[in-house]
């Protein structure tokens, strides 16, 4: 299939469900409305982010046990046969390491390097997120 009739199908595919689809949260009072739609990094409302209407997406997600991140790509080539199409990569090897490797996979392999940006934003925040507090001892009031 020739690249500007798959671009074309995308951009109708977007057309007809931009303004109405099951993952559509609109609020009032703000101007962009979110999508929470799987592989959607940003969850914006967005061609460039949109989850479902292109052929191949990228997705990060934290893993399922709470150690590092998984990543979803979706393969083009089973764009029409969702259960072929995603393809799950668990990162959890430390985090300078799962950003290094997050970054070569989104490069190389995904087919969308307009991502790589809001991946390796994503990724870091839910380690962020998966850190263990520090308990800092209340101090001891002075008496005098």
């Amino acid at each position: 299939m020739d690249r500007q009739i798959r671009v074309k199908m995308s951009h109708l595919a977007w057309m007809i469900v931009r303004n109405n689809h099951a993952f559509l949260q609109k609020k009032r009072g703000v101007k962009k409305p979110f999508s929470s739609e799987p592989n959607n990094l940003l969850n914006l409302n967005s061609m460039r982010y949109n989850g479902f209407v292109h052929r191949s997406t990228v997705g990060v997600v934290p893993a399922a046990d709470n150690k590092g991140f998984t990543v979803i790509t979706k393969r083009a080539r089973h764009a029409n046969k969702p259960a072929k199409a995603a393809v799950k990569t668990t990162l959890k090897s430390g985090p300078r390491r799962s950003l290094w490797k997050l970054r070569r996979l989104v490069k190389n392999n995904s087919g969308r390097r307009d991502l790589l940006k809001a991946s390796l934003r994503r990724a870091s925040a839910i380690l962020k997120s998966q850190k263990p507090k520090v308990s800092r001892k209340p101090r001891a009031k002075k008496t005098e």
